[in-house]
């Protein structure tokens, strides 16, 4: 059996949530979605469950920080090419997300990223292919050859 990973996001608004991910092309996976939650498939192996703040509370006993001004975590997310990293933000800003920062281009890799309507921050990132194969030096120091 593969690691799966369940990343936990507090919502204030769980039907707006669920609207901003499915647009990002994500699905709904209903088994695991109630009232208070909302199992977002994002692959085989990794899921977003959203959670109203209330009932995301029941899992900890800290305060929860308000995503809106505070940061408690980037999540990453890979994806196949720039054009469906520009693709993702642009469905996520259409849908009630913000972008968050400018766009970063390394040369070896594209990202951007968006925060979600409570102000949960996702990033996209494109990877050259033989990038992640060598390493960002190594596939700059080509680059800078041919």
């Amino acid at each position: 059996m593969s690691t799966m990973i369940f990343v936990n996001l507090p919502t204030s608004d769980l039907e707006r949530a669920k609207t901003f991910y499915t647009s990002l092309g994500f699905s709904i996976n209903p088994l695991f979605t109630d009232e208070n939650a909302a199992c977002v498939v994002v692959d085989e192996n990794v899921f977003f469950m959203v959670l109203r703040r209330e009932f995301f509370s029941t899992f900890t006993s800290r305060e929860l920080v308000d995503p809106a001004t505070q940061v408690q975590a980037l999540t990453a997310l890979s994806r196949d090419s720039r054009e469906h990293v520009d693709g993702t933000l642009d469905a996520g800003l259409a849908n009630g997300g913000k972008e968050h920062r400018d766009p970063q281009d390394l040369g070896f890799m594209y990202s951007r990223s968006v925060e979600d309507p409570d102000g949960n921050i996702l990033e996209f990132v494109y990877m050259e292919p033989q990038a992640a194969e060598q390493g960002p030096g190594e596939f700059m120091a080509d680059q800078s050859a041919e």
